[in-house]
C-alpha cells in the first residue's frame, strides 16, 4: 500500500506558484533602482518598463512567470497607487492658484474628450482609446493600468497605450525645451508647460532639469496636480463601465465598484500628507516603496510590450498618440499663456 502524501495546504501552493513571477519583478526593479542611483535622471519606472520590454522580445519569459507577473501588474500597482497619494498635499495643489488648478483640470478633460473624439474619428475601439485617452492626459503608464484595473482590457490593448507613452512621452523631454525656446517662453511659462503637457512625471522631470534651475519644482507640481486628477476620472471610468458593460473584456469578472478602492486610498493618503503628521522618515520610507512597487509593476506591464503585436495593431493606435500628444500639449500651452500672460 502506498505511503499516504502529507496534504498541500492551499496558501504555500499559492505563494509557490507566485514565487517565480514575483522575484523576476523583484530583481528588475533592483536593477532599475540601481540604474536610478547611478544615473538620477533615468526614471527607475521607465527603465523597469523598458527592461520588460526588451527582455519580452529577446527571449521567450517562461510561463512559470505569469502568476507572479499578474500580481505585480495589478495588486502591487494599485499599491504603489495609494502610496503615491503621499507625495501630494491639498496645500501644495492649492498653491498653483486657481486659475491654473483650471488650467489642469481642462488639460485632463478636455485631452481625454478630445482623443475619445479623435479615436472614434480613426474608427478605434473604445476600450483602446480610452486607455490611450488617459495615458497621455493623466499620468502615464499608471493611468493606463489603473484604468486597466478598472475596465480588465484586452493585454493587447494596455501594452500597445503604455508602449505609445513611453515613445511620446520620451519625445517630449526633448520636444518640449526646444520648443519653449523657440516660442520665447519664460523660464517659469515653459516649467507649467512641462508639467502640463508631458505624460509621465519621470519624463517632466526630465524636461524639467532641461529648461534650467528651478523649473523642475514648478513642472512636477503642476505634474501631480493632473495625478490628482486620476481619481475623479476612475470614477467616471468605473460609472461607465457600470453602465456599458461591453467596455469589458469577455473574460472579466464582475462588474466594478463606483470609485476603485486604491482611488480611495489614494485619496486618503493625500488627506493625511495635507495635515503634516506624517514624520519626514515615514514619507521617505512609502516614496521609496511606492517608486518600488511602481517599478516592479511597469516591469510587468513591460513585458506585454511585444514588438510583433504592436506591428499588428496598424497604424491608427500610432496615429492616435501623435494626436493626442498634439492636443495635450496645445491646450497646455494656451492655458499656461493665459494664465502667465506671456
Amino acid at each position: 500500500m502506498p505511503a499516504a502524501t502529507a496534504p498541500t495546504r492551499p496558501g504555500v501552493c499559492v505563494a509557490g506558484r507566485l514565487l517565480p513571477g514575483l522575484l523576476a519583478c523583484g530583481l528588475a526593479t533592483a536593477i532599475a533602482l540601481a540604474v536610478h542611483r547611478a544615473v538620477p535622471v533615468a526614471s527607475p519606472l521607465l527603465v523597469a518598463i523598458l527592461l520588460g520590454a526588451v527582455l519580452t522580445n529577446v527571449i521567450t519569459v517562461p510561463a512559470s512567470w505569469q502568476p507572479g507577473v499578474a500580481v505585480a501588474a495589478k495588486r502591487l500597482l494599485r499599491v504603489g497607487i495609494v502610496l503615491l497619494g503621499l507625495q501630494l498635499s491639498l496645500g501644495q495643489v492649492a498653491g498653483l492658484g486657481p486659475a491654473m488648478l483650471l488650467v489642469v483640470v481642462s488639460i485632463v478633460g478636455l485631452g481625454i474628450v478630445g482623443t475619445i473624439g479623435l479615436g472614434r474619428l480613426l474608427r478605434m475601439p473604445l476600450p483602446q482609446t480610452l486607455l490611450i485617452a488617459c495615458g497621455f492626459s493623466i499620468c502615464g503608464a499608471a493611468a493606463v493600468a489603473a484604468v486597466d484595473g478598472v475596465m480588465e482590457s484586452e493585454e493587447e490593448d494596455v501594452a500597445t497605450a503604455i508602449a505609445l507613452v513611453v515613445l511620446f512621452g520620451s519625445l517630449m523631454i526633448v520636444l518640449v525645451p526646444l520648443a519653449a525656446t523657440a516660442l520665447s517662453l519664460g523660464g517659469t511659462s515653459a516649467a507649467l508647460w512641462a508639467g502640463g503637457s508631458i505624460h509621465e512625471v519621470a519624463q517632466v522631470v526630465a524636461a524639467g532639469g532641461a529648461l534650467g534651475p528651478g523649473a523642475v519644482d514648478q513642472a512636477v507640481l503642476v505634474k501631480l496636480a493632473r495625478v490628482l486628477m486620476l481619481a475623479p476620472v476612475m470614477a467616471s471610468v468605473g460609472l461607465l463601465v457600470r453602465r456599458h458593460p461591453g467596455l469589458r473584456h469577455a473574460g472579466a469578472g464582475k462588474r466594478p465598484p463606483v470609485v476603485p478602492v486604491f482611488v480611495l486610498g489614494f485619496l486618503a493618503m493625500m488627506l493625511l500628507a495635507s495635515t503634516g503628521w506624517v514624520p519626514g522618515p515615514v514619507l521617505a520610507a512609502a516614496s521609496w516603496a511606492q517608486t518600488a512597487l511602481l517599478a516592479a509593476a511597469m516591469f510587468a506591464l513591460g513585458l506585454g510590450v511585444r514588438l510583433k503585436a504592436l506591428v499588428n495593431v496598424g497604424p491608427r493606435p500610432l496615429l492616435l498618440g501623435v494626436l493626442s500628444t498634439l492636443l495635450v500639449a496645445g491646450i497646455a500651452l494656451a492655458g499656461v499663456l493665459l494664465v502667465t500672460g506671456a
